[in-house]
């Protein structure tokens, strides 16, 4: 090597040295961090909830982290709304009714008594017959908490100490259950009861309540009811719940938008998961579980309760012109579910 190349290559050396020392430091960038909490406990958010902020904390690659809080761990759940729209809590996973939105769609949320079939009816309802639009709207209206999306769970049936074998059977019990569906089943009887969700299983056990109307099987043996209550009743008052993912409106507007794409696809995964998670456990537990009796009642019995839910649809109809839209969705999709036939008009 010629002595004039070792001169430029040792001079070179030291010029990108010492442009490296004199460069100022590039520090990194501190992760956004968002509080999150879901309506479900600690048994249930792992599948409910918690598959999607995993997936989204990896993907993320240390730019935004989402820090997992199961039912009433930061807030009540009936408080949920309020902290999110303050600012106390950057996101969350409920129905609206659980979390008592202020919104005319509230009434809508968890189980509304028949308005659905089956899980598959929830992201149809908001993707081809307009829920999206309806509940986007309602919530920009209320102010500091955007609506992202929704999608549904297990239908909502009873699990109870004692049989359910006849709609009379019904009266006289203290049902864990939600605010709307407890509103409907007052009428046949039914004692709605408000406790907090990680209280419920031990209220089961020492008879303080005589079961849930919350949720389907895979549930019920998932976060323990199954192992306080005896019976497990087929019929079901809705074919499953209305929940929704939620964040503070200015958390969300400073989000940048590569962040917020990867968010929505991290839920619609949440989203898909639950979707299988769900209907084979629904399947399996009621085929092969051994720790609940299934239980049915006539279907001419429970006619009644179905003829209800259509008067109840009429009442919610007349309270404002949100109601009556949402009612007449639910009305004119359930009447195409009817005249299919078959798997699409099973309850």
């Amino acid at each position: 090597m010629t002595a004039n190349r070792r001169n430029f290559l040792k001079t070179a050396g030291l010029g990108v040295a010492a442009s490296a020392l004199a460069a100022p430091a590039v520090l990194a960038q501190a992760p956004i961090r968002w509080r999150f909490q879901t309506y479900a406990g600690a048994a249930l958010g792992p599948h409910v909830t918690k598959p999607a902020i995993d997936l989204f904390n990896r993907s993320a690659k240390g730019e935004m982290e989402i820090e997992l809080y199961y039912a009433d761990q930061l807030v009540p759940t009936g408080e949920l709304f309020r902290a999110l729209q303050n600012g106390t809590i950057d996101a969350v996973h409920s129905d609206d009714d659980s979390m008592a939105a202020p919104v005319p769609v509230s009434i809508f949320g968890g189980y509304f008594p028949f308005a659905t079939k089956s899980i598959l009816d929830v992201p149809v309802l908001f993707n081809q017959y307009g829920l999206a639009d309806i509940w986007r709207d309602a919530y920009a209206k209320a102010g500091g908490v955007v609506w992202l999306s929704a999608a549904g769970q297990d239908a909502c049936h009873f699990n109870t100490r004692t049989p359910i074998r006849s709609v009379a059977d019904l009266k006289g019990l203290r049902l864990y259950t939600f605010p709307t569906a407890g509103r409907f089943l007052t009428q046949f009887g039914v004692v709605p009861v408000s406790i907090p969700y990680e209280d419920v299983q031990v209220a089961a056990q020492t008879g303080e309540i005589s079961g849930m109307a919350w949720s389907g099987i895979t549930e019920d043996y998932t976060v323990g009811w199954a192992d306080v209550t005896k019976y497990f009743l087929t019929n079901n008052i809705s074919g499953a719940w209305i929940g929704s993912w939620f964040v503070n409106e200015k958390r969300w507007a400073d989000l940048p938008e590569h962040l917020k794409d990867l968010w929505l696809t991290c839920v619609q995964a949440g989203h898909n998961y639950r979707d299988q998670w769900y209907w084979g456990g629904e399947a399996k537990l009621r085929a092969q579980g051994e720790k609940l009796e299934l239980t049915t009642v006539p279907a001419e019995d429970w006619a009644q309760i179905e003829r209800a839910a259509m008067v109840f649809w009429d009442e919610i109809a007349q309270e404002n012109e949100t109601s009556a839209k949402v009612v007449q969705i639910f009305k004119d999709y359930n009447g195409v579910l009817t005249k299919s036939g078959g798997v699409y008009a099973c309850g």
